[in-house]
């Protein structure tokens, strides 16, 4: 399969206005008394349910009937959620809120967090004390000290190689690690994601650092409304600075290497063909979780988002095979399926009609309800990977696609119940 083209740097095209204020989520959305916030071996029989009862019962969760396709059998992991990235319905579940470790798939929440702190051109030159406090073993970019990197570079770093230095320099010009940990646990509490509690930034296996299955598709949800969040998740290859050395002539230059996504449905394997839509978003990996998946597609006109958690099979790249079948499984479910629970909306949201939420018997509401909500900034589009099959690879974020409707009325948007991802981005194959 040809490499496909680099996407780092391009710009995305802006299509619509985005929503800066989410109806706030029914009262029937509440976290389970005080769960544990270790891992555990086995689903407690207790668990959040936050987004509809069913989403915290153990077990698989799904309304199959005449015309829904079954679920494929060969999925493994502990824990999976298939849902709506636009309505945020919850089309199947399986241990939806298991706390259990996230690996580096917890990076989503601390880019969601960070990304709007720094601009993309800012410069910081890297000290000593900035790499201070990484794991053994961890992911790393290749930052080397003294040397200056750009915002973009470093963000580059964290999405594309699960760089635990790049986050580590990013907490260092966040005033640390301590304070960007406070504030990641105070983000993911507005994203109402209370499954999750972050030890570290990096998503290093630490005592009592879990989120669930549940929680890192609402963040990844969240981090899809920011431009900058999808382009870096959805970048395949890349140049990184290296160290500045002295060539034959003893002048000092500085090189550039090329790094490219470990997300395996992005940019392809051996055994994993690059996946059909995809668009991202973070994949994980360390002995405690063992390997963790978010991802986001795009087919059709609709937009899913599935997450994986620790498939028990072994098999190589098991983790990216199995979110492929889920993904597979939606695309053939959306529309036929009815949602087991939703994806609940932050709660500063501001309530806009009777507004999206579980209610009391923890099914999705319906579709068709309005209401009004602040306007944002420009519009976010999603990243998307060729709809086309074949071997041209990844392309640029170029076409726009239909979205959300937005209709400007009396100096506020009238928007429909989807809280989305705004127009969507398509990349086509190379020529």
């Amino acid at each position: 399969m040809p490499a496909p083209k680099k996407t780092a740097g391009r710009s995305l095209l802006v299509a619509s206005a985005v929503l800066s204020s989410l109806a706030l989520a029914a009262p029937a959305a509440v976290a389970a008394p005080s769960p544990s916030a270790s891992p555990s071996a086995t689903p407690p029989a207790s668990m959040s349910t936050v987004g509809g009862a069913r989403l915290g019962r153990p077990g698989t969760q799904v309304n199959l009937a005449s015309g829904v396709p079954v679920l494929p059998k060969d999925v493994t992991a502990r824990s999976w959620v298939v849902a709506d990235a636009e309505t945020g319905d919850v089309l199947a579940a399986h241990h939806a809120h298991w706390r259990l470790a996230p690996a580096s798939t917890l990076k989503m929440l601390f880019a969601d967090t960070l990304l709007p702190k720094f601009p993309s051109t800012a410069e910081h030159k890297v000290v000593p004390s900035d790499l201070a406090g990484i794991g053994a073993g961890s992911s790393m970019v290749g930052i080397t000290e003294e040397e200056t990197y750009t915002v973009h570079d470093l963000w580059l770093g964290v999405f594309l190689r699960s760089g635990n230095d790049a986050v580590h320099v990013l907490s260092a010009m966040n005033q640390g690690v301590e304070n960007t940990v406070r504030e990641m646990n105070e983000h993911a509490e507005e994203l109402q994601a209370l499954d999750t509690h972050v030890v570290s930034p990096d998503g290093y296996d630490a005592e009592g650092q879990v989120s669930s299955a549940y929680d890192l598709t609402l963040i990844a949800r969240s981090g899809l409304q920011k431009e900058d969040f999808r382009e870096y998740c959805s970048t395949v290859r890349a140049e990184f600075p290296g160290a500045t050395e002295k060539n034959k002539k003893g002048k000092k230059v500085r090189k550039s290497f090329e790094i490219q996504n470990t997300n395996r449905l992005l940019a392809g394997d051996a055994d994993v063909p690059v996946y059909q839509g995809i668009a991202g978003v973070k994949n994980g990996n360390t002995t405690n979780a063992g390997a963790t998946f978010t991802g986001v597609a795009e087919r059709g006109g609709k937009v899913l988002l599935v997450t994986v958690m620790n498939p028990e099979k072994s098999g190589h790249n098991e983790v990216y095979k199995e979110t492929a079948r889920l993904f597979d499984w939606g695309f053939k479910a959306a529309g036929k399926v009815r949602p087991v629970g939703e994806l609940v909306p932050p709660k500063g949201a501001a309530r806009a009609g009777s507004g999206p939420g579980a209610n009391p018997s923890g099914e999705a509401g319906g579709s068709g309800d309005a209401g009004t909500g602040t306007a944002g900034a420009g519009a976010q589009p999603v990243a998307s990977a060729p709809a086309a099959a074949g071997s041209g690879g990844i392309g640029t974020a170029l076409g726009v696609i239909g979205g959300v409707l937005v209709l400007l009325a009396g100096g506020a948007f009238l928007v429909n119940r989807r809280w989305p991802l705004p127009d969507l981005v398509r990349r086509r194959t190379r020529p």
